[in-house]
């Protein structure tokens, strides 16, 4: 039985949204560090910010903002969930929130590229 409920829609954005927060807290100290950059050592900062032209960093960047879209449109599912009656349509609502998070972080790769 736990394998039917595991492989269910819901429980996948569960998941999804639970990961995204926890790549999304990892990321956070090496933001702070960036931001410490540009407050003591601008020059240095300018040659970290070189890096960023780099194709990798763009694909690096479109997985950010994919996480932070996912994350937002999921925690706003679960909102929904609590403040909102259950309706079938939950596991149409978490798929489009997964595409319209893909469809944000596209359009920001398509600007940075």
């Amino acid at each position: 039985m736990k394998a039917v409920a595991r492989a269910h829609p819901l429980w996948v954005a569960y998941i999804v949204h639970r990961l995204s927060g926890l790549a999304l807290a990892l990321f956070l100290p090496m933001h702070f560090w960036v931001l410490a950059m540009a407050v003591s050592d601008p020059g240095r900062l300018d040659g970290f910010l070189a890096l960023t032209e780099a194709g990798i960093v763009k694909v690096a960047e479109f997985g950010l903002v994919f996480l932070l879209a996912v994350h937002m449109f999921g925690g706003l599912r679960l909102l929904a969930l609590e403040w909102l009656p259950w309706r079938p349509a939950q596991k149409t609502l978490a798929a489009g929130a997964a595409a319209v998070s893909f469809l944000i972080a596209g359009a920001f790769l398509v600007q940075a590229v």
